[in-house]
């Protein structure tokens, strides 16, 4: 699914290349967010690019942009771009909502 070439830049501050790259920076997420979830609310496609808005969602259960754990789930908005090679995704842009993040990992620090 994803080429070999792969690269992705997240809104958490990371750029990623190729399978393991982007392995490790999946499992970081993982380990902050439980029953992590990308929801895809719509998609937009055109030539070899597709652009989805989502929802990012999960149980905040390890460190997170600087918060502690507080067991309680946090879902934010974003978007990413998608480029494909061919069939395969070459290139990954995500941009989420942090500052709305930060809100709600500090009320929930409370």
């Amino acid at each position: 699914m994803l080429h070999e070439s792969f690269t992705f830049r997240g809104s958490l501050g990371q750029e990623k290349k190729g399978h393991d790259g982007f392995a490790q920076y999946v499992d970081g997420v993982h380990e902050a967010l439980g029953d992590y979830r990308c929801i895809i609310q719509q998609l937009v496609s055109e030539d070899n690019k597709v652009f989805a808005k989502m929802l990012f969602t999960g149980i905040h259960k390890g460190d997170f942009m600087g918060f502690s754990p507080t067991g309680k789930r946090v879902e934010w908005h974003g978007c990413a771009l998608f480029t494909f090679t061919g069939p395969l995704i070459s290139d990954v842009w995500v941009l989420g909502d942090l500052k709305n993040l930060e809100l709600k990992l500090e009320r929930n620090a409370i």
